[in-house]
């Protein structure tokens, strides 16, 4: 129902449209009276009616003088102005105004229920816009972190992108690089990832670098891409560089090899993508996980060949118990070391070579022979990094079946999350959403899911059985411990009540009745 307001200084006037209109009949209701503009303004701003019928000449305030004032506070609401004038200049002055509807005195039912239907069609017709502008925007918004992604993807391999295209996209998505020079970082993941992984190092690379510095993030094939304002400072760069890893292997026992273009205009965008792309190659001398400029693929090496020693015993014992966390580093810092020492790749191999038949030897008996017939692959390896990626995958392959013939444990991202839920049991913000969102950078339904999959119970489940388990060991050690001291121990915060609800339902009794149970 629309809200009508009407203003006249003449009572008769103000009974009769009040009695005369059946209001319900158009969508509308009578809100309410005035006697003069002064009246009415006080009743808009108190009451925001939709429609205002106001006579024009009135003490204090007249009809326009309301028209003006209103239109400049409430642009929204819609008049239909009654006069016994039949001056042009009144009708002029309010449609400067908006006003569409300028009535003559007297005036019959028909013409102001005609003037109402028309206004009333007017207000819907401008919602309806204001719906769909509305859904656009909803939809835009969707829609543009998708076109940046897109838009960057472009802008590296287009080569018939320039300042122009930048200009317009710029604006499109506001962007502005105050000194025009712009520096792009190609993040590769190492070792076995899932798209999650790359999804999480975007986003922890946003968070450390911050929004001001981030200009565009994609990821191209297997690799997270960043556009972002000019550092050239590395002591500054390189830092934030070293937290993005360092913070992403913490979390997903995964490391990242960062390279690093030099810096320069936008337009040189796709020269700068090329650069990176070649600093990764690099990786055969300087490792894994390194962070690869254009001086490190421009230097010269001149190291002499030293006699390269491993002992291989730690990391086969680990094999042979399923200690893949172990495994996974100790193999990126032996392909690190190998890599440090420089030595042709014949020779590399060769030290490869008998490091991996350990490794097999510590699989099951009647699959060693295939593993070992898989050694003539070296031959087909080039680079150091897809030596490693074999052998750590053949590791892991191994270690993992190893480990759950040992072991019912989870696996390592679930690991993560009952670490987090045995040190933060006392956190009552403690949630699946919680670790998704502040702990492990990924999609809460998807770790929902592999929680379930991997222990087979619900994660608030698992919280709430943990949590009354540990309640009932606390009372049965203790005896006379406190129910609001367990509830703050075991994360109910301070609401012992609904603790005591949930003890219950777990256990069949309350914690009082614990304590004296046999």
């Amino acid at each position: 129902m629309y809200k009508v307001l009407l203003v006249d200084d003449e009572r008769i006037i103000v009974e009769g449209i009040s009695l005369t209109v059946k209001w319900e009949e158009y969508q509308s209701e009578l809100a309410g009276t005035a006697r003069n503009g002064l009246e009415a303004m006080a009743f808009i701003e108190s009451h925001m009616p939709d429609i205002v019928i106001s006579d024009i000449k009135m003490p204090g305030m007249n009809g326009l003088q309301l028209v003006e004032k209103v239109h400049e506070k409430y642009p929204h609401i819609a008049f239909i102005l009654l006069s016994g004038f039949s001056e042009f200049d009144y009708a002029r002055t309010a449609m400067q105004f908006g006003v569409k509807h300028y009535l003559l005195k007297p005036c019959n039912e028909n013409t102001i229920t005609d003037a109402l239907t028309e206004v009333i069609a007017e207000l819907e017709e401008q919602q309806s816009q204001q719906t769909f502008m509305t859904n656009i925007q909803k939809e835009l918004s969707k829609v543009l972190p998708h076109a940046k992604e897109q838009f960057l993807k472009e802008l590296v391999t287009n080569k018939t992108f320039g300042q122009r295209d930048w200009d317009d996209f710029g604006n499109l998505f506001h962007i502005t690089v105050e000194n025009d020079k712009v520096q792009l970082l190609l993040f590769q993941l190492e070792g076995k990832f899932e798209f999650e992984h790359m999804f999480a190092v975007k986003n922890i690379a946003q968070d450390v670098l911050g929004k001001s510095i981030v200009l565009l993030s994609t990821t191209i094939g297997k690799h997270v891409l960043l556009l972002i304002k000019e550092i050239s400072d590395k002591d500054i760069l390189f830092p934030m560089l070293i937290a993005i890893k360092q913070t992403f292997s913490t979390y997903y026992k995964l490391d990242a090899t960062v390279a690093v273009s030099d810096a320069g205009p936008i337009t040189d965008a796709r020269k700068m993508y090329r650069e990176t792309l070649e600093c990764l190659n690099y990786q055969f001398y300087l490792g894994e996980g390194s962070i690869i400029t254009q001086m490190d693929v421009e230097r010269g090496d001149d190291n002499i060949l030293n006699t390269f020693i491993y002992d291989e015993e730690p990391l086969c014992m680990h094999v042979k118990s399923g200690d893949w966390a172990f495994v996974q580093s100790e193999l990126q810092h032996y392909f690190s070391l190998l890599a440090d020492s420089r030595m042709d790749t014949h020779i590399s191999k060769s030290y490869v070579i008998p490091l991996y038949i350990s490794i097999v030897r510590q699989g099951r008996p009647e699959e060693i022979n295939d593993y070992l017939t898989q050694i003539t692959r070296f031959d087909s390896y080039c680079t150091l990094r897809t030596i490693e990626q074999f052998v750590t995958e053949s590791a892991e392959k191994i270690c993992m079946q190893n480990y759950h013939t040992h072991s019912k444990k989870h696996s390592l991202i679930i690991h993560k999350m009952i670490s987090v839920i045995e040190e933060q049991i006392s956190n009552p913000d403690l949630s699946l959403n919680w670790v998704a969102s502040e702990i492990l950078y990924m999609n809460a339904d998807y770790l929902g899911k592999l929680f379930k999959k991997e222990t087979g119970e619900k994660f608030s489940n698992y919280v709430v059985r943990l949590r009354m388990e540990r309640a009932m060991v606390e009372i049965e050690m203790t005896g006379d411990v406190k129910v609001f001291e367990l509830a703050e121990k075991f994360g109910f915060g301070d609401n012992p009540q609904y603790f005591s609800q949930v003890f219950k339902k777990h256990t069949g009794f309350t914690p009082s009745e614990f304590k004296r149970s046999p």
